[in-house]
C-alpha cells in the first residue's frame, strides 16, 4: 500500500482521541501520521519492507505504550502510543498488498514483509493489488476522511495533501518503473 494510505490509517486510528482525549487529539494524529510514514523510510536506507518494517516487533513496544497512554494520558505518552501503534499496523498491513517488487502487478515475488523473529518473509495476500492501485487510492480517501472532517489545521491539511499526492501517484504508478529504469541507463 502507499505511504499515504498508511499515514491516513494512523490518523483514522487517532481520530478516536477527538472524543476520548480531545486535548491530545492533534498531537496523537500527527504522531500517528509520522508512525505511518516511518517504516517506508527503508526505501531510502536499507532493504524495503525489511530494514524498518517490524510486523511483530513494533507491537512489543506499542502495547505497553498504549497501556501507558491509558494510565497516564499526556501529550508524550499519547504521541508515543499513536506513533508506535501506527508503525505496527503499517508493517503488518503490508501483508495485505502485493510483493515488494518494482512492478507488483507482474507478481514476480510473494515477499510482502520480513518477519524478523521467524527469519523469513511473509507472503503477499494481494487484497490491494499494488501500491497506487485504484483500491489503494480508495483506502487512502476513506481513511483520510476522519482527519479531514474531525481535525482543524495541520492534520486536516496534511490529510488533504496526502489525498492529492496519492491521486497523482495512482495516476502515474504504472509508468514509474519505466521512468526509473530510463534514468538508470
Amino acid at each position: 500500500m502507499m505511504v499515504t494510505t498508511h499515514a491516513a490509517v494512523g490518523v483514522a486510528l487517532a481520530s478516536s482521541l477527538v472524543v476520548l482525549a480531545p486535548e491530545h487529539a492533534t498531537v496523537g494524529a500527527l504522531a500517528a501520521l509520522a508512525g505511518g510514514v516511518l517504516p517506508d523510510l527503508d526505501l531510502l536506507v536499507g532493504a524495503h519492507r525489511r530494514t524498518l518494517h517490524f510486523p511483530a516487533l513494533y507491537w512489543v513496544a506499542a502495547l505497553p505504550a498504549l497501556a501507558w497512554a491509558v494510565v497516564a494520558p499526556a501529550a508524550g505518552s499519547v504521541a508515543l502510543a499513536c506513533f508506535l501503534l501506527t508503525a505496527a499496523v503499517h508493517s503488518l498491513s503490508d501483508v495485505l498488498g502485493a510483493g515488494e517488487e518494482l512492478r507488483p502487478w507482474e507478481r514476480t515475488t510473494d515477499r510482502a514483509v520480513y518477519l524478523h523473529p521467524a527469519g523469513r518473509w511473509l507472503a503477499a495476500r494481494r487484497w490491494v493489488r499494488y501500491d497506487g492501485a485504484p483500491e489503494d487510492l480508495a483506502l487512502t480517501v476513506l481513511f483520510a476522511a476522519p482527519g479531514i472532517l474531525l481535525f482543524p489545521g495541520a492534520v486536516r491539511y496534511l490529510c488533504l495533501s496526502g489525498v492529492a499526492v496519492a491521486t497523482v501517484y495512482a495516476l502515474v504508478r504504472k509508468r514509474i518503473p519505466d521512468i526509473i529504469e530510463g534514468s538508470i541507463r
